[in-house]
């Protein structure tokens, strides 16, 4: 149904807000635990290397796009559960 579809773009936009939150805390951790550095890399960072700013960046859209996925697919599987109909 078109309702339900638009019902959920304000319900996707505070998730996708907090989804983004949460990946960035799971980014940070794991950044700590691999390389036992507090702080990731900028890309303008002159003191990093090639290999350490591209492996940040590469783990960092890795996370972001996975939390992303499961944060829309569980809302979607929510809305379909509350309204019977799945958002488009």
């Amino acid at each position: 149904m078109k309702s339900t579809g638009l019902a959920y773009k304000p319900v996707g936009w505070a998730i996708g807000a907090a989804s983004g939150a949460v990946a960035g805390l799971l980014f940070r951790k794991a950044w700590t635990l691999i390389t036992d550095d507090d702080d990731a890399p900028d890309a303008t960072d002159e003191d990093r290397s090639w290999q350490e700013i591209l492996l940040a960046a590469a783990m960092q859209g890795a996370l972001f796009a996975v939390v992303k996925a499961a944060v829309d697919r569980g809302g979607a599987h929510l809305v379909k559960h509350v309204t019977g109909s799945w958002p488009e």
